[in-house]
């Protein structure tokens, strides 16, 4: 349906729900993208190096160490929003290709609408379902893979699994790196898993969060980075330390004993993160692609090896 202005933006009914487009009142050309009102994203069309989100930022990070400064990448990124860190790529790594994985045709028609990319950019939108889509591209193709996928705030249980974490292995160039945003709280069960999982596909890796969340003290975003060589570990952490709202870094024994004892998740386990209590997501935290299912999927992909 077409997007209705009002005094709160722009309404859009989309295949995920009511999506929103509020203008920015700090930034003249700022918009965020909710979704059933929960914010998914943050754009500023004047200057897409401006990440709003802590969790964006972090992976802005990742963007800026995974290679030498301007130098091009083939980023692969598993879930839309509103293309915050596709434009972010496009302006500080100029002749870069990505591709933008979107489930909600929707949703990705409103923003590129809306929210227009830039002409020269190099980025390609395509609808469909993550995984189905990370099986049908070519062997090698990818510098950085970034998976920020979600429905209603968990990630899928297909995205969830070491199947699903090895064919994203196989479309990354030997020396890229993965990046996956996922959320949990309290014990952290999700988290170990899905490190434990990354790991057993990745020899190096790391996670970056707030350190309350790190804690089981609070719900939140955790950012587990891995790739097949080793990671810039030091360079990332100061980055992390030295951002506005302040992440740890660990890795090595420290990752050891956050893992604690987790193993590896497969298809016939894999279950959707937990969901975010009443209220959790506000403008530093959120999620930004959505998916029809949550959990049934890992059956759908289970059925298909039989």
């Amino acid at each position: 349906m077409a997007g209705r202005l009002g005094r709160d933006g722009i309404r859009a009914q989309v295949a995920s729900g009511t999506a929103q487009l509020r203008p920015d009142p700090d930034r003249r050309a700022g918009w965020t993208l909710l979704l059933d009102g929960t914010p998914q994203s943050h754009v500023d069309l004047d200057d897409p190096t401006h990440l709003e989100f802590d969790y964006i930022r972090r992976l802005g990070h990742v963007v800026d160490l995974a290679a030498e400064p301007r130098r091009p990448l083939r980023v692969l990124h598993l879930g839309g929003g509103a293309f915050t860190l596709a434009r972010y790529v496009a302006a500080t790594r100029p002749r870069s290709t990505q591709q933008v994985v979107e489930r909600d045709g929707a949703l990705a028609e409103l923003v590129r609408r809306e929210l227009p990319l830039d002409r020269t950019w190099r980025v390609r939108v395509r609808t469909g379902d993550a995984r189905d889509v990370v099986g049908r591209l070519p062997r090698g193709a990818f510098d950085l893979v970034v998976l920020d996928v979600f429905a209603d705030a968990r990630t899928p249980a297909h995205l969830a699994s070491t199947e699903f974490v090895q064919a994203v292995a196989e479309v990354m160039a030997p020396t890229g790196t993965y990046a996956a945003n996922l959320t949990d709280g309290g014990a952290l069960a999700f988290a170990r898993g899905q490190v434990a999982t990354v790991r057993s596909v990745f020899p190096h890796a790391c996670v970056v969060a707030d350190p309350a969340v790190l804690r089981g003290r609070r719900f939140g975003n955790l950012l587990v980075v891995a790739s097949r060589g080793p990671l810039p570990l030091d360079r990332l952490a100061a980055r992390a330390a030295g951002d506005r709202s302040s992440g740890r870094l660990l890795h090595g024994p420290e990752l050891d004993r956050f893992r604690a004892g987790a193993r590896p998740v497969h298809d016939a386990t894999a279950v959707a993160s937990p969901p975010p209590p009443d209220g959790t997501f506000g403008a530093g935290t959120a999620s930004s692609d959505t998916d029809a299912d949550s959990g049934g999927r890992a059956d759908q992909y289970r059925r298909r090896r039989r």
